[in-house]
């Protein structure tokens, strides 16, 4: 199996350390940004990237405004990206999925279930 190399975009570095390090223990390779418009800038480079896990609530550029641009990138329209959000509302899953995420997982993130979502990669 190759290693998946994964880019994780939370305006928080804690959020990233955390996951950086359960998905190192599990052979992933990762990558990380602490705004979008660092990681679109990233996402538009030859970097070997094979998903995106964002945070959803960010400033300046949220998920919502994020994950359309990313999808845009040429070379990035079938890139698996996966929406991480705190807010776990009603109706939130539907409106990450219609903003072109491929899937949705909420805080605090259940390892188990981020696991089989990636392994859709």
């Amino acid at each position: 199996m190759n290693k998946k190399r994964l880019l994780i975009i939370d305006d928080d570095s804690r959020n990233i350390f955390a996951l950086e390090n359960t998905l190192r223990a599990k052979s992933y390779d990762c990558l990380s940004c602490l705004s979008a418009e660092e990681a679109l800038k990233l996402l538009e480079s030859d970097q070997i990237i094979d998903g995106v896990l964002i945070d959803m609530m960010m400033p300046e550029m949220d998920g919502y405004e994020a994950i359309p641009l990313i999808k845009r990138i040429p070379s990035r329209e079938s890139t698996y990206v996966v929406a991480v959000t705190a807010q776990a509302m009603v109706g939130d899953k539907e409106k990450c999925l219609e903003a072109g995420a491929d899937e949705y997982i909420s805080k605090p993130v259940d390892v188990d279930k981020l696991l089989l979502i990636l392994g859709k990669i």
